[in-house]
């Protein structure tokens, strides 16, 4: 399927790496210049070289942190006005919130809340005026099923679903959908911080303690990054115009709901 986006442009954040990266290669394989921020200099660069070496688009690679000023500043100077716009950053470590302090709480949501929400109001005035754009925010399976050692993550990221709900009604008819997409467990380097902790309580080796998870789930395995990039993709597509202010699940049915 032809997506109809070659020649757009689009920052992808936090997409040296998992999830980011596959949503910035599969926009790449339909034509769209990039402009790709991280923290890992190295492996951003890496990125970058590979998806330019695949596909004949631009790659622009800005190492630094999206989740402060001079992040957003330097990523918004090299694309200021995107077509397309993927919010991504790493999650916030799991734990007790007994033990999470007022410093830890605002870091989550400067990351998982704020930093999203200061890209989208960069932007989206600007994919307005041009009647058309795409907002995706890569959020998590637990704004549905919230998981208790989450809940940094969770808590932010709710904040940043309950903001989409109300401003994507409000963009549509200017040719510009915000969605979010929500991921289960995917085979990235996130899953194994998230396992390391459960692992060495049980004694066991946190490769060992995925592989048993992964047999235990509804599709009897996690998911693989390239199809989520697949999704994501789509959702940036011409063909997804009428798809706004949703929340769209992909765990292999990890969710027991009968409306996901």
């Amino acid at each position: 399927m032809d997506l109809g986006i070659k020649g757009k442009k689009a920052i992808v954040c936090a997409s040296s790496k998992g999830l980011g990266k596959a949503c910035a290669e599969f926009l790449a394989a339909d034509g769209v210049d990039l402009v790709l921020i991280a923290r890992g200099a190295e492996a951003l660069e890496k990125t970058a070289a590979e998806i330019r070496s695949r596909y004949p688009v631009k790659v622009t690679a800005i190492a630094g942190d999206i989740a402060t000023p001079a992040g957003r500043e330097a990523v918004l100077k090299a694309c200021p006005e995107p077509d397309i716009l993927i919010n991504n950053a790493g999650g916030p470590p799991p734990g007790d919130f007994r033990d999470w302090s007022r410093e830890d709480w605002i870091k989550a949501l400067d990351a998982n809340m704020l930093t999203p929400i200061e890209l989208i109001k960069a932007t989206v005035d600007g994919m307005m005026a041009r009647k058309w754009g795409r907002i995706v925010n890569i959020t998590s399976a637990a704004v549905k099923a919230p998981i208790d050692t989450l809940g940094l993550s969770n808590g932010a990221r709710a904040g940043l679903t309950g903001f989409v709900a109300g401003l994507s009604r409000k963009t549509i008819a200017n040719g510009v959908t915000i969605n979010n997409l929500l991921p289960g467990p995917f085979v990235t380097d996130r899953i194994r911080s998230n396992s390391a902790g459960e692992a060495k309580a049980k004694g066991v080796p946190v490769d060992d303690l995925i592989a048993q998870r992964s047999k235990e789930h509804p599709a009897g395995r996690f998911g693989d990054p390239a199809e989520f990039g697949a999704a994501c993709a789509f959702l940036c597509s011409q063909h997804a115009g009428y798809i706004t202010g949703q929340n769209l699940l992909l765990d292999g049915g990890a969710f027991r709901g009968t409306l996901s």
